[in-house]
């Protein structure tokens, strides 16, 4: 499925455009560091005009801005609206290497902080070392290179391969890099500003998916689901408004939950650390997203080599439970390092964040509600950062509320209308409880007994009137093949092993 721009009058994404121009339009471009900045980069700094959406008043105007943008998203790059538009391994957008520290949107003196720290933690490095370490091109990190060699701050220890050398720190290098430290201890990849990353959320943004019912039957073939579940889905999905999934425990809400995200495009482009106002953020997370990189033949399009400073991700689906806080949705700070952490509802963005076990959380229900119903309702969030400064960030996400108790038990009415799709996911019936069976037999290595599963069924289910859950057939079948393997026996299905594992699975259920 491929991403398209809007070409109807009434597209979903117009909805995003006058925020997006409003989001760019409150983000300033300044320096990384309180470093001094040179006077050439100060005046360069000046022609320095990332493109912002058009203000619009009608849909038809909307589809035109968005057009606007699209056109001039990679105009300081000398590349035509064409070519950028092209993409790699299917993607809509993709962010390209910049051919001057002014299109990166960093100051010199930034750049010659992260060398300088760099310096300072590895000892010694090549150039091209620590052009891939802070995810800029060589030929930008030289002229840099040759400059603090200048200055005294690092010196030659030899030559290098490829007309390289290998640099360290002088005595007055050192210092200066210590004191940078002392502000911020952070020396990876250059940060990425703001603006750049709000651009990027207007590219890649759920509003510009519009999964088909074909798109949903790929993402649940591996569940057991039936189709009036996909048709209550399916536009609650499209509405990209968020849900709630409320039903019995065992039923599979998480699971549904999870795998809503496999129905938009597969891929998005994130920011490894983002640069705000002198702070840095750290975005990209290992643990909320699993990177995605391109294939080897396909690091140059059109001559174009992708920005070092993004790492293409699969969409991202954030999952968070009852250790959920009032702080997770708040940027973290680091008091050591300097360094500042993304939050949940930001990492999220153009993928689906998941509140799992919704009314369980360590805060009170009518917090967490308080500080998503705003966001919810504009498709903006506001955020504090350490400084005292609050900026404006998309929130572009299909949120995903996941509990087994009533959501009118939980929330008020108001709260309610602004998740406009409340979809229950009930016990399965009898057949759909065999069909598990047999979708779960082989999983776990065992041939399917009609025979067996009918004595189950008539003496632990309907004798004592309990009800079927879609994780059971799963978990009792697991029980068996634990105990033949301790029992160095065949995994089958009995009537002896059933009540071996009902007397385990149900002895406080």
């Amino acid at each position: 499925m491929t991403v398209t721009p809007p070409n109807g009058s009434d597209s979903p994404v117009t909805q995003h455009i006058p925020r997006l121009e409003s989001l760019l339009g409150n983000v300033q471009q300044v320096g990384q560091f309180p470093v001094q900045i040179s006077e050439s980069s100060a005046d360069a700094s000046k022609h320095c005009k990332l493109p912002v959406a058009q203000q619009v008043t009608s849909r038809r105007a909307a589809s035109q801005s968005w057009e606007a943008t699209q056109n001039h998203a990679m105009v300081e790059t000398g590349q035509s609206p064409g070519q950028a538009s092209r993409s790699l391994d299917g993607g809509s957008w993709f962010p390209v290497e910049p051919d001057s520290l002014v299109h990166a949107g960093l100051s010199e003196s930034a750049v010659e902080g992260l060398i300088l720290k760099c310096l300072n933690n590895r000892a010694e490095m090549t150039g091209r070392q620590l052009s891939g370490h802070i995810c800029l091109p060589f030929r930008l990190v030289e002229p840099l290179l040759a400059s603090l060699k200048i200055d005294r701050l690092i010196a030659h220890k030899g030559a290098a391969m490829v007309n390289d050398y290998i640099y360290q720190l002088t005595e007055l290098g050192r210092e200066r890099a210590k004191k940078l430290a002392e502000f911020c201890a952070y020396a990876g990849a250059a940060p990425v500003p703001l603006r750049d990353y709000i651009e990027s959320v207007g590219f890649q943004s759920l509003s510009l998916q519009h999964p088909s019912r074909d798109d949903l039957c790929r993402a649940f073939s591996d569940m057991l689901i039936d189709e009036k579940m996909l048709d209550r889905l399916g536009p609650a999905i499209n509405s990209s408004c968020g849900l709630f999934l409320f039903g019995a425990a065992g039923n599979g809400k998480t699971s549904i939950a999870e795998r809503i995200t496999r129905v938009f495009g597969q891929t998005i482009w994130i920011p490894r650390v983002i640069g705000i106002n002198g702070e840095i953020m750290r975005f990209y997370d290992p643990g909320s997203h699993e990177e995605a990189p391109p294939n080897a033949n396909d690091g140059i399009v059109d001559d174009r080599r992708v920005d070092a400073r993004w790492v293409r991700i699969r969409r991202p689906t954030v999952v968070v439970g009852g250790e959920l806080t009032m702080g997770s949705l708040e940027v973290a700070f680091n008091t050591a390092t300097n360094v500042s952490e993304a939050p949940v509802q930001m990492k999220s963005n153009c993928g689906v964040l998941v509140i799992d076990d919704f009314g369980r959380q360590q805060m009170r229900t009518d917090q967490l509600l308080n500080r998503l119903i705003v966001p919810l309702d504009k498709r903006y969030d506001f955020l504090n950062l350490s400084g005292g400064k609050k900026i404006e960030v998309p929130f572009d996400q299909l949120i995903v509320f996941s509990t087994n108790l009533e959501p009118r038990d939980l929330v008020d009415e108001a709260f309610l209308r602004r998740i406009p799709y409340k979809i229950e996911v009930a016990d399965p019936d009898e057949s759909e409880f065999r069909r598990l069976f047999e979708i779960a037999a082989p999983a776990v290595g065992m041939e399917y007994d009609r025979e067996a599963v009918d004595y189950l069924i008539k003496t632990y289910y309907q004798q004592v009137n309990r009800p079927f859950r879609c994780c059971q057939p799963w978990d009792l079948l697991h029980q068996i093949a634990s105990y033949c393997r301790y029992l160095d026996e065949p995994a089958r299905m009995t009537p002896v092993y059933f009540d071996y594992a009902v007397e385990n699975y149900f002895s406080v259920i």
